[in-house]
């Protein structure tokens, strides 16, 4: 299974790596349309490869979604905390409550109820 994920990735690179070779030409990226920039009186503009914006716009959209994911699955994480937090008090509840029972008792009858 390993072998197979080492050449899954080593595909996957050499292919990202031709497709950036292929696309290597200048693009330029403007913040606002001309018409809108002529109105505010500034544009930022930045020339760019190709191959830079489509992976960059990869790999935001990856970083956007797994931030997304994660807000929302913050209340299953939060519940999954306070279901651990009542198991572990309840744990020590039982525990607790088997050594009272136990009190008293011939030590191989405590050990006796405790297995059963």
């Amino acid at each position: 299974m390993r072998y197979i994920r080492y050449a899954f990735l080593g595909s996957l690179g050499i292919i990202l790596i031709s497709v950036s070779l292929a696309n290597r030409n200048m693009v330029t990226l403007k913040l606002m349309p001309d018409d809108l920039a002529d109105l505010l009186g500034f544009n930022f503009t930045i020339g760019l490869p190709l191959f830079v914006v489509v992976l960059g716009g990869i790999a935001s959209g990856l970083v956007i979604g797994f931030f997304w994911e994660w807000l929302r699955e913050h209340k299953h994480r939060r519940d999954a905390g306070q279901k651990a937090r009542e198991v572990r008090k309840l744990e020590r509840e039982v525990s607790r409550l088997k050594t009272e029972k136990n009190e008293g008792k011939d030590e191989i009858l405590a050990i006796l109820d405790e297995a059963s």
